[in-house]
């Protein structure tokens, strides 16, 4: 591959360069390699970035190189003028800024030609920023638990909201945890879902002391499961689904079944639930997109 050329994405013009840089060294992985994979994974992953403010993670020395990695919540002044920003909250001290805003296939590739590894949009829509379509659960686990402690608890949060006729969609982390999806798209807000969130992981650790924590603080994890209730916040975001995440190998946040949530509580082996880039398009084409209800189901959250 060469290492820059220019393109024409959509009719738009786009200039790649340094495609032959390796972003993930223990697996090779080159820049080209996640440029092309968010061009595949572009019809799946663009409905769930389209309308939101999306802070970008770069990495543009590879995820190995900590130090040169950042967070980037104002859209670059240097964007191309079809990408499409929207104004938000931020924060007391920054006020409202510009975030990127990724409704198109040209504006996904133009981000991983930033090296933009990682991509977080928040919960709710930027033209109603104190709406949160979902309610979200990580599900973070503190060694020794893994991930078939966080799929245990998941089931439980499934069962829980099942009682109550509410659907909820898993997903990978693309880490080390799970995280539970709860679709709403309805007028809630986030005076409304965070004190839920918390009061159901608060909840789960009540029944379960001993496997569940609510708080915190990363001393009380050791061995349990962190049900992160926080963020349900108007200034805080979350891993995309299908996005890359900077591990040691390109591994993706990946919708996965309640079926093989399952398989993984019951046998233990949550090595079943690691997938990387190439792993992700062919489920894709398998299943099509498994978190497509989270976008239009529309569902009330519970009276507890």
């Amino acid at each position: 591959m060469a290492t820059s050329r220019q393109v024409k994405v959509d009719g738009r013009e786009l200039k790649l360069t340094n495609l032959d840089k390796v972003l993930y060294p223990e697996a090779g992985f080159t820049k080209g390699e996640v440029v092309d994979y968010y061009a595949k994974v572009a019809p799946a992953i663009v409905p769930h970035l389209t309308g939101r403010a999306v802070t970008l993670r770069r990495f543009p020395e590879g995820v190995d190189d900590l130090d040169a990695a950042f967070f980037e919540k104002r859209c670059p002044k240097h964007r191309p003028k079809w990408v499409k920003t929207a104004r938000v909250e931020a924060g007391p001290h920054a006020g409202k800024i510009d975030f990127c805003v990724c409704d198109s296939l040209p504006t996904l590739v133009w981000m991983a030609q930033l090296a933009a590894i990682e991509l977080h949009p928040s919960l709710s829509l930027s033209r109603a920023p104190k709406r949160p379509t979902v309610l979200a659960f990580d599900l973070d686990p503190g060694p020794p638990a893994d991930i078939v402690d966080c799929c245990r608890v998941g089931l439980r949060l499934r069962d829980l909201f099942g009682h109550f006729e509410v659907e909820s969609f898993p997903k990978t982390s693309g880490s080390k945890g799970l995280q539970i999806y709860v679709p709403l798209n309805q007028k809630a807000s986030y005076e409304q879902t965070k004190p839920f969130a918390k009061a159901i992981a608060q909840l789960l650790e009540k029944q379960t002391p001993d496997r569940v924590v609510s708080k915190m603080k990363k001393v009380e994890r050791e061995g349990k499961v962190f049900v992160d209730w926080s963020q349900n916040h108007q200034r805080k975001t979350t891993i995309a689904v299908y996005s890359l995440r900077a591990r040691e190998r390109p591994t993706a946040s990946t919708p996965v079944t309640w079926e093989e949530v399952e398989a993984v509580a019951d046998g233990g082996d949550g090595s079943s639930l690691v997938f990387e880039a190439g792993d992700v398009l062919e489920r894709i084409e398998q299943h099509g997109d498994l978190f497509a209800p989270v976008l239009e189901l529309e569902q009330e959250l519970p009276e507890l």
